[in-house]
This record gives structure tokens, C-alpha cells and sequence, in this order.
């Protein structure tokens, strides 16, 4: 990741200063979960209003050429806020060609397969831009944390995850994968402040309590993840989280960014349609 002072890194590109190379020693530990790259909430609140409107334009035009399948990947800790980016990402998106799926406990339908195999029938269709809340990663993460598979397994599923995801890119699949990351303390915040909220309360669950003691096992897991799974091919963005309008700015510019690269284009118009006066 980018090691800028904060005065240098303002108005620089997000994907230079937030994307993990691979071979990384990501330590969360250290992590400054409440960097600002010298951007304002107030200017950012503006800004995401222009990105989001971007973002629509090249939505709009990756739908309509059906040519380019997009997939962005959300990974955090309970309480990070993946729910939250989709309501705002996926907000200037026509639902259309917006896929969102949540990768919650396998069913016993996905436990008969490999662990690669639920995920594979939600890769999206040329023209869609697919959203995965949380993904294949909860693999060589969950697992880990709670010894569900013997570290001589899952170990080998990052080269195995490196693999499925060069040949989705092979195919035509652009892969972006944002991790969001909040401290402690925010993400006991967080969880108070669900409890505290009758309308929020139903997203609380007592083993919400007991996963928190686990943040350390957690917080190595991840680092390791994206050390080892951030390629050219399909690369991670560590995405200070603590403060929702950078995070939202962060993965709004870097994605629209990514889709510019794509350079989309509304198709042509069928032969005979331009002057066709409708009657």
C-alpha cells in the first residue's frame, strides 16, 4: 500500500494508495483505521456525488453494450459495513444488471459440493456488474478462525482461489475486492448501537458477543488473505472503514475508475433505426 504523508496523498488516485500487492505483510494491528488521505467530509460528501453520477453513466452503458461482466467483492468483520456500501453503491445502479448475493452459512446442498461451487453460479453475465456480500473467502477465513478444516486444506485454497479467479478473468470477468476494515472500539460501537436502535436490533446476534473475542484470530486471517490472494488480475483495496464517507468515496472512485478502464459504449443502433420517424 501506498506510504504517502497525508498532505501528499490528497487528490491521488484511491487504487494507487489502497491496493495491496501481493506478498504483502498486511498487519491490521498497525492499520490507521481512521485515515482521511487529508480528504474533508464535507468536499467528500460532494465528491461522492460526482462519482456516484459516474458511476451511473458507466453502468448504464455496461448494461446496454453486454459485454463486460464485472464482479466486486466485499470482505470485513461483522459490522464493516458491506450492507452499507451496497445501499450507496449499488443505489446509482439499475437493478436490473445489479446482482447483489449474500454468502451467508452453507446450506446442505452447497455442503455436498466443493466450497468453490455456490460461488461460481453467481458470477455475472456479460453487461451485469455483480455484488458479493461477503464471498469464496469466508473459505480460508471463518474456517480457519474456527478450525471447521485442517490448516493443511485451506492453506491450500489460496492458490486454489488465485487459479478460479485468473480464469474468471480469462473469461472476460472484471474482479475488484474491497476489504473493509474498522477497529475494535468502532465495531463495539457499532454493535451498541444496534442493540440500542429497535429498527436495527433484528441485525444483532448474541454470537456477535462471542466472535468478538476472536478479533486477534480474525485480524491475522485477514491479513494473510490479502497478502496472498491480491493479484494484477484480480486485486484488493484495504479500505479504511471507520468513517462511512471515505470509505464510500474510496470504493466509489476506484471502482468507477476500474469501469472506466473498460471503456464501455452504447451499441449501435439496428440498421434503419437513425431517421425512422415513428408513427
Amino acid at each position: 500500500m501506498g506510504d504517502d504523508k497525508d498532505g501528499d496523498n490528497k487528490g491521488k488516485d484511491f487504487r494507487k494508495l489502497l491496493r495491496v500487492k501481493r506478498g504483502d505483510a498486511v498487519d491490521l494491528g498497525k492499520f490507521d483505521y481512521q485515515e482521511t488521505f487529508g480528504r474533508k467530509k464535507d468536499s467528500a460528501e460532494v465528491d461522492l456525488t460526482s462519482v456516484l453520477a459516474r458511476l451511473t453513466d458507466l453502468q448504464a452503458r455496461i448494461y446496454a453494450e453486454a459485454k463486460h461482466p464485472v464482479l466486486m467483492v466485499l470482505q470485513g468483520i461483522d459490522a464493516a459495513g458491506k450492507d452499507g456500501t451496497i445501499k450507496v453503491i449499488a443505489g446509482a445502479f439499475n437493478p436490473q444488471g445489479t446482482p447483489v448475493t449474500s454468502f451467508k452459512v452453507p446450506t446442505p446442498l452447497e455442503m455436498a459440493h466443493d466450497y468453490l461451487w455456490r460461488v461460481h453460479q453467481h458470477i455475472p453475465a456479460k453487461g451485469e456488474i455483480g455484488i458479493f456480500n461477503r464471498s469464496h473467502y469466508e473459505d480460508v477465513l471463518i474456517v480457519r478462525v474456527h478450525n471447521l478444516v485442517p490448516e493443511e486444506r485451506w492453506r491450500k485454497r489460496y492458490e486454489q482461489i488465485r487459479n478460479f479467479e485468473q480464469m474468471l478473468t480469462d473469461e472476460g470477468v472484471t474482479i475488484v475486492k474491497f476489504f473493509l476494515a474498522i477497529d475494535n472500539e468502532e465495531q463495539r460501537q457499532r454493535f451498541q448501537d444496534r442493540i440500542d436502535d429497535p429498527t436495527k436490533r433484528w441485525k444483532f446476534s448474541p454470537s456477535d458477543v462471542a466472535e468478538r473475542k476472536l478479533w486477534d484470530q480474525y485480524a491475522l486471517a485477514f491479513g494473510e488473505m490479502l497478502g496472498e490472494t491480491s493479484t494484477d488480475n484480480a486485486p484488493w483495496y484495504l479500505i479504511p472503514a471507520n468513517r462511512n464517507w471515505l470509505r464510500d468515496l474510496a470504493i466509489g472512485e476506484i471502482l468507477a475508475d476500474t469501469l472506466d478502464g473498460l471503456a464501455p459504449v452504447y451499441p449501435p443502433a439496428a440498421p434503419g433505426v437513425e431517421g425512422t420517424k415513428v408513427v
